[in-house]
């Protein structure tokens, strides 16, 4: 179980650096689109290619003559896993859309991790028991992300309120696949939250937006970036991850995609960090070193 554990964590860190770097492709995809057409677009290419892999792993399995076929209480769980978390996807990344374009960059980007306090607190509400050093490894994380974030004062705006409740929705997702990763093949789960997240933005896209093919076309990069590796790669990752790692500990691991954004910034946009930033990501890494003690300790994680 030490080695499951570790290996989540190890996918959890590389979903981080898919997503950091996602910030840049986002950032630039909307110069082209709308926030629906951005999401709906990006997570049916998900879909799309999740689609693919499966295909392509129960052709192997059934070559192999290891093919399992679901059983009637895994399919129920895997439609009830992919809608709810389809729902989740949709609701948490538009509001985060919407939300950033009332805010700075900053501030949206230091209340969007808040997930990391999110979860923990949702935890006790469930009756879990965290370990002291999970709270400690917060409020590290919480001020390297304060500094690496935020360069203006703090106060809470509708912007900010809004980016609030999109934090809210992502520490709610992460449950979600807490709950439904250990019963369910985790690639298909992923795939049809996509394609139910996508199909839900896309119908909003025609109602509330004016999608046009060649602005589309135009942003066919970042896209293709969101949708592949962002979507289809990143929450597979996720989600297969978090079979083996609490969720205090993945939010706290998933929340270094700030660290990685600003280090993509700087290679891939020249924006290079502050010493303020530079001490507010090493803040982070700090915190995430110091999570892995208690597990060490204790001979592995507990699920």
């Amino acid at each position: 179980m030490k080695n499951k554990a570790m290996l989540g964590n190890i996918l959890l860190i590389i979903t981080a650096l898919i997503w950091g770097c996602a910030f840049v492709a986002q950032s630039v995809g909307m110069d082209y689109v709308g926030p629906f057409t951005f999401n709906g677009t990006r997570c049916i290419i998900g879909g799309i290619v999740l689609i693919i892999v499966n295909l392509f792993f129960d052709a192997i399995k059934k070559k192999n003559g290891t093919y399992k076929k679901p059983s009637e209480y895994e399919k129920k769980e895997l439609i009830k896993g992919g809608i709810i978390c389809g729902i989740i996807i949709f609701a948490a990344s538009t509001i985060q859309q919407f939300g950033i374009a009332q805010t700075t960059v900053g501030k949206a980007g230091f209340i969007s991790v808040l997930y990391i306090l999110i979860v923990p607190f949702f935890g006790l509400l469930l009756h879990q028991k965290l370990p002291r050093m999970i709270w400690i490894c917060c409020v590290l994380a919480l001020t390297g992300l304060y500094l690496l974030c935020m360069n203006e004062s703090f106060s809470l705006g509708k912007g900010d309120f809004t980016v609030l409740i999109s934090a809210v929705a992502f520490a709610v997702h992460i449950l979600a696949i807490d709950h439904f990763a250990p019963k369910v093949d985790c690639v298909k789960l992923s795939c049809l939250q996509f394609l139910i997240g996508g199909s839900i933005c896309i119908i909003c896209m025609f109602f509330f937006e004016e999608p046009n093919l060649e602005n589309i076309l135009d942003a066919w990069l970042p896209i293709l970036y969101a949708g592949a590796l962002s979507g289809g790669a990143g929450y597979t990752l996720q989600t297969v991850a978090q079979k083996w790692t609490k969720p205090s500990v993945a939010s706290l691991l998933m929340s270094l995609e700030s660290v990685f954004a600003v280090l993509a910034g700087a290679v891939i946009l020249h924006q290079i960090p502050t010493l303020r930033e530079t001490a507010g990501c090493l803040l982070m890494f700090a915190s995430i070193i110091i999570i892995q003690l208690p597990e060490k300790q204790k001979g592995g994680a507990e699920n």
